[in-house]
């Protein structure tokens, strides 16, 4: 009997380290910046965030459905504004490493017609609510239990790939910025601010 379980249990391990190697390569963590594969146009940073230059942006999908509390809730009616997207759990511990200083940007930044919102991934709103009550989280966060949403994201785009990532989409509606990690306030603002400049 155990003679059957090893191979299984090698295969599995195996499995595990291909796909922990496969996200690892595209976080770009090898330090510089590299382009990112597959003509994808995006350029990673040090530290894992990913830009794309104004003109050669992948418009963001169209996201809409319900906020955690059941209201609907849709990207459309950001339209014009600089929009933070924040993929995140509640039993996530980095997300709750960030989520302060995704409080405190997204309150430096609203006068600057920026937006935050979340892409919650819990099973259940409740220990979401609690989560968004705990850390003071006053920007809405669309309910995605089953990656509804995340899939939308084109392929080759700087699409959320892991829990925490962040994403910032500029007044056009096009992807300019992606972290697939959590992010302190000044990471934030690099990937913000040069975004708001923009003309």
């Amino acid at each position: 009997m155990s003679l059957v379980r090893a191979p299984r249990r090698t295969l599995i391990t195996v499995g595990a380290l291909a796909a922990a190697f496969t996200l690892t390569a595209c976080t770009g963590d090898a330090g510089g910046k590299s382009l990112g594969g597959g003509g994808t146009n995006f350029v990673t940073e040090t530290g894992g965030i990913s830009t794309v230059a104004q003109g050669k942006r992948t418009t963001a999908p169209r996201l809409s459905g319900e906020d955690l509390t059941g209201k609907p809730l849709d990207l459309a009616d950001y339209q014009g504004k600089v929009v933070v997207l924040n993929l995140w759990g509640s039993w996530c511990a980095p997300c709750r490493a960030e989520a302060r200083y995704l409080n405190e940007v997204a309150e430096e930044t609203k006068s600057q017609g920026v937006e935050f919102i979340g892409i919650n991934r819990d099973t259940q709103t409740g220990p979401a609510l609690a989560f968004e009550k705990d850390y003071q989280v006053d920007y809405p966060s669309f309910h995605d239990p089953i990656g509804k949403l995340i899939l939308k994201f084109p392929k080759g785009s700087l699409n959320p790939q892991a829990i925490p990532s962040t994403i910032v989409i500029d007044r056009e509606g096009k992807i300019a910025a992606r972290a697939l990690m959590a992010l302190d306030g000044k990471q934030l603002r690099s990937m913000i601010d040069p975004v708001v400049a923009e003309k």
